[in-house]
């Protein structure tokens, strides 16, 4: 069983902000992989989209297939996500190997991405809450550059919607973390 979990928060008011890039990356996922629809699970904390990956050719490049796979926004709000991270690992009884954490990241610029493995929070509170809750760094993470050239506080940068021309960039980054997830597979 594989887990992607997109780091976000919860609501209407969220939709759009620059915090919630995990949440638009597995949106488009989910599309791609026409997986069913997200529907809230009470013992998770989290919205959750299930199924398997068969003889799909795109994006995982392979007609084979996969283990059971999870999509996983979890509904704690941002800070507290290990919560929801660290039932869902509980219950199935995996390790954190078998996570991938899609997240925005105000250190990276628009329009790029990186992938780590083992590596701090970086001053990310959900990944931190991860990371307090799971006992480990180790684990997969895709960083989502949202940029931070401003001078407001970070606590108010991230929860400002994007512009239509940064939405752009977004959507073509979110397409290149598409084919970096084939490498999780």
């Amino acid at each position: 069983m594989k887990i992607i979990i997109g780091l976000g928060n919860p609501g209407k008011q969220y939709l759009g902000t620059r915090h919630n890039a995990g949440f638009e990356f597995l949106d488009k996922l989910k599309n791609k992989l026409d997986f069913p629809e997200f529907e809230f699970s009470k013992k998770f904390n989290a919205e959750t989209s299930e199924g398997m990956i068969m003889g799909v050719e795109l994006p995982f490049g392979s007609s084979t297939p996969t283990p059971k796979t999870f999509l996983v926004k979890p509904q704690t709000f941002m800070n507290l996500s290990g919560e929801s991270v660290k039932n869902i690992l509980d219950f199935y009884k995996l390790s954190p190997d078998d996570i991938l954490i899609i997240h925005d990241d105000k250190d990276i610029a628009l329009g790029e991405y990186r992938v780590v493995t083992d590596s701090s929070s970086a001053g990310h509170n959900g990944v931190q809450d991860v990371i307090d809750k799971l006992g480990t760094q180790k684990f997969r993470r895709v960083r989502i550059g949202i940029g931070a050239e401003t001078n407001l506080p970070s606590e108010v940068f991230v929860l400002q919607k994007f512009s239509e021309e940064e939405f752009k960039k977004i959507e073509k980054v979110l397409d290149e973390v598409l084919e970096e997830v084939k490498k999780y597979f």
